[in-house]
């Protein structure tokens, strides 16, 4: 509940000259006139760091990290940020006047906005209604022209919130009771449609002397409840949790659900830490001073003590005689952004004082933060059930691994040496293939060695092997890619000028590489695999032009061909990818030092789509790597820029094209440059 806070006149000027008194020169009398002029303010700052010039406005529509809650997200290819995307939180109404060079999408949540805009030197007005997204300009696939945006306006909105009022039962629909065993309860709160996050010493045998628990499956019957304010109720969501993956050192653990809670909008997790002094409220199905064990949510607005790298206490604010109980840990610890509710923190501790059955007077709590926590839950989350796009990045000595969640956003990068695999010294190249669930991943090393790992589904990594000890050893190493067949994981490397091809068996066994350009096609500088119906395809460069060949069932080598022949020439082609969908292949191919970009198709039955330049899809970019991958059916295309940036964009099953969106760099050490990417199934 907000106080009422008085507030007191402050009236700023001269008191009234007395005739003896002695008139002084007025130190700030050139000092600006102190009228709002609705300039934005350190709009040349955001400028330099943005390249978003934010004019003027009324001070409702305000610049905000993209990593919190917003109500406006601008999609430009201009920005500087590393997303191309710069956001806003806006109240009931607002006005902002900007100048966004090449803006082509704006996101909207919980307002209503009309937004001009300047397309091929025609401004006009669009309207973009709450919770929706709409694209233009370069967006347009009909007529894609570069676009200016120049004003946003609020045209409509709902009521803000301050902590401690009550909260709305819709919005927390998130929130979770876990009742492990006959007798423990906790609370939680569902930040994927797989998982709830709590707190570890919930499923502790003895929290007080060791606060630790065994990855895996639950030891006692765990029943999880989701999207209930009253848990007796036919509404919502219940069903049993399955796995357990406990944070290393803080009192949180990850629960994994049986099913996904459908329909339920998970909470979003903070990326803001706690300060001393700000209300956020807690929402839990702990104990209560009369009730044992309460069948309804309750929450209260408390206070932000003390913080420190792991947790802050809290202190009761709204009622000021809130405690928290037994059952309350794991609930969420909640920051209102804009009517949204974001996780900060989940309660790990409380001394319980008027709580049922306690003599305790203090009433004090403790929460485990989770705002720096982002990627160890984004990790976690990579392991639901369905597809996912894994990405593998060279990014100054080494090989990053990250993954693109069903919801569209990804995981940090991590390096693959310091995950398990051991170190190989300097990458500088790197394929990879998702099989049976598991990635199997090479890399170049800047020595000219070939090393193999894989990725198991459960995250964890084996040891790199050496390909060269398994197989034979190539030499002025340049390159590899790879592709699988079953569970036969093909590899063609690129050395000396030449393509070898190799296979991995399901046993582990490597065949001797065997050299299928010698006396045919000379002077190979990049290569692409792809299977359609269990057979190898098989694309060199050479001189800057593509050549195709197929290994087929049978292990026999078809002739080589000139693809420019099928498919039309291009420019000097200087990085390749390939990937198979259903009875087509389909390539990628950059040229012209990586200014120009194409995508063809090449059927079952030989004939081939002309090359078609998708500058419309990608923008203009210059392309230090292309790559490709098929993912739940649909064809997955990315691209490392000249300017430090992984695009990423889809071709739907119904042939048309996703919007190209900019990857989250987080954890590389330097700008992306080779890489890879393939689609995984998690059962």
């Amino acid at each position: 509940m907000a106080a009422a806070t008085a507030t007191t006149a402050v009236v700023l000027g001269a008191p009234a000259q007395t005739a003896s008194s002695v008139e002084a020169v007025p130190a700030n009398a050139g000092a600006p006139f102190a009228v709002e002029d609705g300039t934005y303010p350190y709009g040349d700052e955001i400028l330099a760091a943005t390249g978003a010039s934010l004019i003027a406005g009324d001070g409702n529509i305000d610049h905000t990290s993209c990593s919190e809650p917003y109500q406006i997200m601008v999609w430009a290819r201009n920005l500087k940020t590393s997303d191309s995307r710069i956001c806003f939180k806006a109240h009931n109404t607002g006005y902002l006047a900007v100048n966004i060079p090449r803006a082509y999408r704006i996101e909207t949540v919980d307002r209503d906005i009309n937004a001009s805009v300047s397309i091929g030197g025609t401004t006009s007005t669009l309207s973009i209604p709450e919770d929706t997204s709409k694209g233009f300009g370069e967006a347009d696939p009909v007529d894609p022209k570069q676009a200016v945006l120049l004003e946003m306006r609020i045209t409509g909105s709902s009521g803000a919130r301050m902590a401690g009022q009550p909260l709305n039962d819709e919005v927390l629909k998130f929130n979770a009771k876990l009742e492990i065993g006959d007798t423990k309860r906790c609370s939680g709160a569902l930040v994927d449609p797989y998982w709830v996050i709590t707190a570890k010493s919930c499923f502790a045998d003895k929290p007080a002397e060791s606060n630790t628990v065994e990855a895996g499956t639950p030891k006692e019957k765990t029943k999880v409840s989701v999207g209930k304010a009253w848990i007796m109720s036919g509404t919502g969501f219940t069903t049993d949790a399955t796995q357990l993956v406990p944070h290393p050192d803080r009192d949180l653990v990850m629960v994994r659900l049986a099913n996904p809670a459908t329909g339920i909008t998970p909470v979003f997790v903070s990326s803001a830490a706690p300060t001393t002094g700000e209300a956020f409220d807690v929402v839990g199905y702990g104990r209560t001073k009369d009730g044992w064990g309460p069948v309804s949510r309750h929450s209260a607005a408390f206070s932000v003590g003390a913080t420190a790298a792991t947790g802050f206490d809290l202190t009761a604010k709204t009622p000021a005689d809130a405690t928290v109980c037994k059952g309350d840990a794991g609930a969420s610890t909640l920051r209102m952004m804009a009517d949204k509710p974001t996780l900060v923190g989940v309660v790990s501790r409380g001394f319980e004082g008027g709580c049922l059955g306690s003599n305790e007077t203090r009433s004090g709590a403790f929460s485990t933060r989770v705002d720096d926590q982002g990627d160890w839950i984004q990790r976690v989350r990579a392991l639901s059930p369905g597809w996912r796009t894994q990405a593998l990045v060279q990014s100054g000595s080494s090989l990053y691994q990250g993954i693109r969640l069903a919801d569209g956003s990804w995981t940090g990068f991590k390096d693959v040496q310091t995950q398990g695999a051991g170190s190989i010294g300097a990458i500088r190249g790197t394929a990879v293939v998702g099989m049976n669930g598991d990635s199997h991943v090479l890399a170049v090393t800047t020595a000219g060695g070939l090393f193999h790992t894989i990725r198991k589904q459960d995250g964890t990594w084996g040891t790199f092997g050496d390909v060269f000890g398994a197989a034979n050893a190539l030499g002025n190493l340049t390159g590899v890619t790879a592709s699988n067949v079953g569970y036969d994981l093909h590899v063609v490397a690129v050395a000396d000028g030449k393509a070898f091809h190799t296979v991995r068996n399901a046993t582990g066994h490597w065949t001797p590489f065997k050299d299928i350009t010698s006396g045919k096609v000379a002077n190979v500088t990049a290569a692409a695999t792809a299977v359609v119906r269990g057979e190898l395809q098989v694309t060199t460069i050479s001189g800057g032009k593509a050549y195709h060949t197929i290994r087929q069932s049978n292990g026999n080598w078809l002739g080589w061909g000139n693809v420019a022949d099928a498919a039309g020439p291009t420019g000097p082609i200087t990085s390749v990818s390939m990937t198979g969908s259903g009875d087509e292949t389909h390539i990628v191919i950059a040229t012209d030092n990586g200014a120009r970009q194409y995508h063809a198709i090449r059927n079952f039955n030989g004939t081939w789509s002309p090359l078609t330049e998708i500058k419309s899809i990608l923008g203009t970019v210059t392309a230090k790597s292309v790559a490709t991958a098929t993912v739940d059916g649909e064809v997955v295309v990315t691209v490392t820029t000249a300017d430090g940036k992984l695009l990423h964009t889809v071709r739907h099953a119904d042939r048309t094209w996703a919007t190209t969106g900019t990857v989250p760099l987080q954890g590389l050490p330097a700008a992306p440059g080779a890489h890879a990417i393939t689609g995984t199934w998690n059962g």
